[in-house]
């Protein structure tokens, strides 16, 4: 295989779960666009590549069971995290922490809390609708996986400011927090409707079900992203990763990552079969939770080739032919 193209394997056909979608996707997608138009000044091309994201369909494929409140209300989150990517890519540490402050502060007093920023302006927004229909435990979920989330957004900032590049076992961990899919899934609990016991979140085979959907979707997003990075020299990818530290070439590095995305499925599936019983009220919970994860899995994979984040026009051939040529760095 030349070094100037890889073959990623085919995820979407390995992922037995039925895509669901909103149908009220593409009208969430637009509002929040326009919502967060109305704080962010956009350059002409930074402007498109917002628009390019459609984060607004993701959140109908994902929380498909939402009303229209939470689904707005979850998609306008959505819409403001790829924001939040895109931006924190350019801070060094020191800028993180000062983000992650901001933040923090405006999620803990949505009401008291003074910022000039847009950023903690827009979230504040969020929050307010956020806490009108969530749970305690939900709504402390949520703030303390956002303090995971930015603290790991510090920690990226670190390495890449050092050209470090983490072996395997450190990146997994480290990417499951800037994933930020720890937030999207105490998130997925206010767009349901659900509200569980610490005691069953906090359960390891609930945990390991979160942490299968994490990866898959943290990792396919890598294979997906990795020409893209490979531009910039990011060394945050598990393809990256994999290169280096099993001193694989490209194309091998791209498999081996795709059987780890496979994997998930069988850690997934595993874990659902195996968890235990609270009750008839908490199963139900437990149930629906399950399928958000389930949705999460699918509807990450299916939204990929929507977007056009990472194949431009170009993403229902790219899903069907799976080569990607690599973009040449400029010198």
């Amino acid at each position: 295989m030349s070094p100037q193209r890889f073959v990623f394997p085919d995820l979407v056909a390995h992922c037995p779960y039925q895509l669901r979608i909103h149908p009220e996707c593409d009208a969430v997608n637009k509002q929040s666009e326009e919502w967060i138009m109305k704080g962010v000044s956009f350059t002409p091309d930074r402007l498109k590549r917002f628009l390019d994201v459609k984060a607004g369909v993701l959140t109908a494929y994902c929380y498909c069971d939402a009303d229209l409140f939470r689904l707005q209300a979850s998609s306008d989150y959505l819409t403001w995290l790829f924001c939040v990517d895109d931006w924190t890519d350019e801070f060094d540490e020191d800028e993180s922490g000062s983000f992650k402050d901001c933040v923090l502060g405006c999620l803990k007093d949505p009401y008291g809390f003074e910022t000039d920023k847009v950023a903690g302006l827009l979230i504040k927004d969020f929050f307010r609708r956020f806490l009108q229909t969530s749970g305690p435990h939900c709504a402390k979920r949520f703030i303390d996986t956002t303090d995971l989330y930015l603290d790991s957004v510090g920690r990226q900032a670190a390495d890449r400011t050092e050209e470090r590049t983490p072996d395997l076992e450190s990146y997994i961990a480290l990417r499951r927090d800037t994933s930020a899919c720890r937030t999207c899934f105490a998130l997925m609990e206010f767009a349901n409707g659900i509200d569980l016991p610490d005691e069953v979140s906090e359960h390891p085979l609930i945990r390991e079900m979160e942490d299968a959907t994490n990866d898959l979707v943290s990792w396919s997003n890598d294979i997906f992203s990795y020409d893209k990075e490979q531009l910039i020299e990011d060394t945050h990818n598990i393809v990256a990763v994999i290169i280096e530290d099993k001193k694989l070439d490209l194309q091998s590095a791209i498999d081996y990552a795709g059987d780890l995305c496979n994997n998930c499925i069988a850690r997934f599936d595993e874990a659902r079969k195996e968890l235990p019983s609270w009750g008839p009220e908490v199963d139900f919970e437990v149930k629906r939770y399950a399928q958000g994860l389930q949705d999460w899995i699918v509807g990450s994979l299916h939204w990929s080739f929507v977007s056009k984040r990472y194949f431009g026009q170009d993403g229902e051939a790219v899903k069907n032919h799976r080569t990607i040529e690599l973009t040449p760095a400029m010198k």
